[in-house]
């Protein structure tokens, strides 16, 4: 068991998936049997491959020169020359191209933008849901790489892609486990609420997850067994907590308390995160989501208190709605107007609220490191997603009532 947990973990195995997809670290010999031709004394690569160039970034700034060596609570060791650039050949562009927009897929920044999409276009229920599990998902998770320590792969002899998450710790997968989380959650909870075909649901959230998953090994952000351990830590969560769900809905739309857990609960739970003797990306982005869940958790409870939940009319479930040129059209007016004004509240809300607590402890807003200190970051992002998750949820929609979009 040791050594198949080891064999999962090793480097060489993400290293292999990636050839195996087409992709290749270039070397010199490499660089020489792509390039057939040069422009203006630069080499161009033959149309069967092409070598992609990247400033070799990673954490807090780019490394330059000599090589950083793993310390006492970072996860990666690599060695990169003053000024080299890292190269790398794509020998299949189709899934090149697959795997980039499935690693997208599970990003935060997408998820954000789905989930209010989810509310406008369908139902605000099925959004309540998911924003929750996603957030219980995401700060296990979370929590988890920061207490675990784990490290990411190493390049080489991988080919990382991605660089802004390389000062964070691997195990377990969040890319993973929010994608399955995600997924799942909507397979469960919309045969209740909209008519479809659940198998066609279930080859779509398995796709979805699987997708997610095989990207953060061609990426080179996660070994197997980070991919493998946040699908396996989702099920448990989602397995565990699935028979509270009915429970979660009465008390945060009915429980008088309900405002003050949605505030108390996320404020609790991102000040007893743990601490780390270096600055990770981790701490802020787990901030964000549980800015996002008290924001939403709060609106949701105003608007029962206000009897408009702008939930589906009629007996459940309800059909799908049909995609006509209409409503294709009004949908995308809905998502462009709606993301636009959620866009707006959050650079306002941000400029505003790191201002004011940066004034409290005497640093400038324009200052990346003060921005980085925990009682700075954490208060600034969580008011600002917050504010993003009430105005998605009580706000948005009834200016689409006002504009005749809804």
């Amino acid at each position: 068991m040791r050594g198949l947990i080891t064999h999962l973990h090793s480097s060489e195995l993400v290293a292999r998936f990636q050839r195996a997809c087409g992709l290749y670290p270039a070397t010199r010999a490499e660089d020489k049997s792509v390039h057939s031709h040069s422009v203006d004394g630069h080499p161009v690569p033959n149309g069967n491959a092409s070598v992609h160039r990247h400033r070799a970034e990673a954490g807090t700034g780019k490394l330059n020169g000599g090589t950083r060596e793993q310390d006492s609570n970072s996860n990666y060791k690599c060695s990169v020359s003053s000024g080299d650039a890292k190269e790398y050949v794509v020998r299949s562009r189709p899934l090149h191209f697959l795997f980039l927009v499935s690693a997208a897929l599970g990003n935060e920044v997408f998820y954000i933008s789905f989930l209010p999409c989810l509310h406008w276009n369908l139902d605000p229920f099925l959004c309540r849901r998911c924003a929750n599990i996603w957030a219980v998902v995401m700060y296990v998770g979370q929590v988890l790489k920061d207490v675990l320590k784990l490290p990411r792969p190493l390049a080489p002899p991988v080919v990382k892609l991605e660089r802004r998450v390389d000062a964070e710790y691997g195990l377990p997968s969040t890319h993973a486990m929010a994608a399955t989380a995600i997924s799942f959650t909507l397979l469960l909870s919309a045969p209740q609420r909209v008519q479809f075909q659940w198998e066609v649901g279930l080859f779509l959230a398995v796709l979805l997850s699987v997708l997610v998953c095989l990207s953060r090994l061609y990426t080179g952000m996660h070994s197997a067994l980070d991919v493998i351990c946040g699908v396996l830590l989702t099920a448990v969560v989602m397995a565990t907590s699935y028979p509270l769900w009915p429970w979660l809905d009465e008390v945060q739309l009915h429980s008088r308390f309900s405002p003050v857990l949605a505030l108390v609960v996320p404020v609790l739970l991102c000040g007893a995160y743990p601490e780390l003797d270096h600055y990770s990306t981790t701490r802020g982005d787990t901030t964000i989501i549980m800015g996002v869940a008290s924001g939403c958790w709060l609106g949701y409870w105003l608007n029962q208190q206000r009897g408009r939940t702008f939930e589906p009319e009629g007996p459940l479930p309800v059909p799908l709605p049909s995609l006509t040129a209409a409503s294709c059209v009004q949908g995308a007016a809905r998502f462009a107007l709606g993301l636009s004004v959620l866009l707006a509240t959050r650079q306002s809300v941000r400029w505003t609220s790191l201002a004011l607590v940066c004034r409290c402890y005497g640093e400038s807003p324009s200052n990346p490191e003060a921005r980085r200190r925990k009682e700075i970051e954490v208060v600034y992002k969580f008011v600002t997603y917050a504010a993003v998750g009430l105005v998605n949820t009580v706000l948005v929609n009834r200016l689409f009532l006002l504009l005749g979009l809804l």
